[in-house]
């Protein structure tokens, strides 16, 4: 590949901001499918569709836009992504039917993706012995987002209706375009005349050929439907009874789940360390048991009880995330943006799933249900971890 400049820790934390504003689209619409779903006409169960087909786009956009990480010069396709971004944001915000709101949701996710070239770039720009701590670096930022997006749209809703969010990140990524545009080094791939379809003929024999690849989507597939069922859910009990709260309520209840964000820097030491599988059998352990400890609260009507489930499901998810990218990015920088694309394909598939399915679980059997769905995940990913031999082996 093309020589890049040595990042500075300023790049890399600007390349963490940038992968938090502009993941945290995705994550909007959550805590607000109540108030949208009404105000487009979309039925009580199908309103977790908002959150799958935001994730569905998410997944379609890594194979159709970040597979060009490895032909396309890398800031040029940032932009490029985060221009169209703003586009789907304004046409959310000025929506009033359910298929332009949907589908403008699904071109969302696509254009989000620009997230997952900035993720590969920022280890590009690393070396190898601080890649864990890096990435672990750029995947705070993204987590960040990801879990203060949901406060910040519960507290704009509260005040100004849900149109507000979307209005006020098509300003945001407008000013983060500028930014990456000044600050962002340009990184050419070489890709020896590769074409689109020579990129994309090519992923099946990647994830084919790829064990590790295989292994670790699996593992964080089933973490991250384990996530989104129970973000997708809570908002619907916390807005019910016992607890009837607000979109303010809901927004705190959010804000205190951001706390698992710290884990990401942990979990990227952990990986330097060669604690992967470790920290792995941990992390699912941990999504388990925050579930159960979720029963516990909603049982006691304990809202406090309930924010620390949400704090440990976080962390758990993320430790995953960051261990298995670092794990992923280790194989072969050549094609680092297509493991990148499968990988995370394949896990927003998961989650996207894992939305739609929340809404129907709550809708017809309540939160034990969603409980019993977030254990079993957590529990497959173990099981398959440990038929895998990586419970407690080092990587070699």
């Amino acid at each position: 590949m093309s020589s890049i400049p040595t990042s500075s820790s300023g790049v890399i934390r600007l390349i963490a901001c940038a992968a938090g504003m502009v993941v945290a689209n995705i994550y909007y619409a959550q805590p607000l499918i109540a108030l949208i779903g009404p105000d487009i006409g979309l039925a009580p169960a199908w309103l977790g569709s908002i959150v799958m087909l935001t994730q569905l786009g998410y997944g379609c956009g890594m194979i159709g836009l970040v597979s060009l990480a490895d032909i396309v010069e890398n800031r040029l396709l940032v932009l490029a992504a985060l221009a169209g971004l703003c586009v789907t944001l304004l046409a959310s915000a000025l929506a009033s039917s359910a298929a332009l709101f949907l589908a403008m949701d699904f071109a969302m996710g696509v254009f989000a993706t620009a997230t997952q070239v900035l993720v590969p770039l920022a280890s590009h720009l690393s070396a190898p012995e601080d890649r864990g701590r890096v990435v672990g670096t750029v995947m705070g930022g993204l987590i960040g987002g990801i879990m203060l997006a949901r406060p910040v749209a519960s507290l704009l809703a509260a005040h100004f209706g849900w149109h507000a969010i979307f209005l006020a990140s098509c300003g945001l990524m407008l000013a983060l375009m500028a930014a990456l545009a000044w600050k962002l080094p340009r990184r050419q791939p070489v890709h020896d005349g590769l074409t689109y379809l020579h990129i994309l003929g090519s992923l099946g024999g990647i994830l084919a050929g790829t064990p590790l690849l295989r292994r670790r989507a699996f593992y964080q597939g089933a973490a991250f439907a384990a996530f989104n069922i129970f973000w997708t859910a809570v908002p619907l009990l916390l807005a019910a009874a016992p607890f009837r709260l607000g979109q303010t309520g809901i927004a705190l209840f959010a804000l205190a789940g951001a706390g698992g964000a710290l884990a990401a820097p942990v979990a990227g030491r952990l990986a330097d360390r060669g604690l992967t599988n470790q920290a792995t059998t941990g992390a699912m352990l941990t999504i388990a048991g925050a579930y159960g400890l979720g029963l516990v609260a909603v049982a006691w009507h304990a809202v406090v009880l309930l924010a620390v489930a949400a704090i440990l499901l976080d962390a758990g998810v993320q430790t995953n995330q960051v261990i298995s990218m670092r794990a992923i990015y280790m194989l072969r920088p050549d094609i680092r943006g297509r493991l990148n694309a499968l990988f995370m394909t394949i896990v927003f598939l998961c989650g996207a799933t894992g939305s739609v399915t929340a809404a129907v679980l709550f809708h017809h059997s309540g939160w034990n249900a969603v409980t019993l769905a977030g254990v079993v995940l957590a529990l497959v990913a173990l099981t398959r971890q440990v038929l895998a031999g990586e419970t407690f082996r080092r990587p070699g």
